[in-house]
């Protein structure tokens, strides 16, 4: 368990509700005990037959609001159309000095080593183009499949990752929309943390 430190008070903030899932404007982290802000939502899926977009997951992203602040200093000014369109703004959120919770709920069911597989098997890929991929990550791969090896998520179903700045990911699970007040595993690796948001 890290805390962040962070005296600052939650920005207002609204629930989204994203199809038929409702993100609540804050929630309290699983890893920290820290209450985080609802910084944006959305869904994953893939194309079929190159005509057709499918839903598989919907994603809810909270911030300690020290982010705020934080990122501000570099992107005061920009129009929320100019912030949705940069990718520089995304990786810093990313990869932001401050804690992270990501909710992944299922609109399809899914095995959790499926799910596994495609988030590290990217990853790898990447880290291996970049000729980053070490014992350290080989190690924290190994780890994140067998916490998910024996898990199904039918519909509804969530994942959380929640991600600090030393670079320690907490992974905890519910059946529904809940949020656990502790993870099932923490993994201590800072690019397969980056990789799970």
């Amino acid at each position: 368990m890290f805390s962040s430190g962070s005296q600052l008070p939650l920005p207002s903030v609204t629930n989204l509700q994203v199809d038929s899932v409702n993100f609540p404007p804050s929630v309290i982290s699983p890893a920290s005990s820290n209450p985080l802000f609802l910084g944006g939502a959305g869904v994953r899926g893939i194309d079929v037959l190159g005509d057709k977009f499918v839903i598989i997951t919907f994603f809810g992203v909270y911030l300690d609001p020290v982010a705020v602040p934080l990122l501000s200093v570099k992107w005061k000014g920009k129009t929320t159309e100019e912030l949705m369109e940069s990718v520089p703004f995304f990786r810093e959120v990313v990869t932001g000095t401050f804690e992270k919770l990501i909710k992944v709920m299922m609109r399809v069911p899914l095995p959790g080593q499926l799910y596994s597989q495609i988030i590290t098997g990217t990853s790898v890929k990447i880290w291996k183009s970049l000729g980053i991929y070490t014992y350290s990550e080989a190690k924290a791969v190994e780890r994140f499949l067998e916490v998910f090896k024996d898990e199904k998520f039918p519909r509804g179903a969530s994942i959380l990752f929640a991600l600090s700045p030393e670079g320690s990911l907490t992974i905890a699970f519910s059946k529904d929309d809940s949020i656990p007040e502790t993870g099932k595993a923490v993994i201590e690796n800072k690019l397969l943390t980056e990789a799970s948001s």
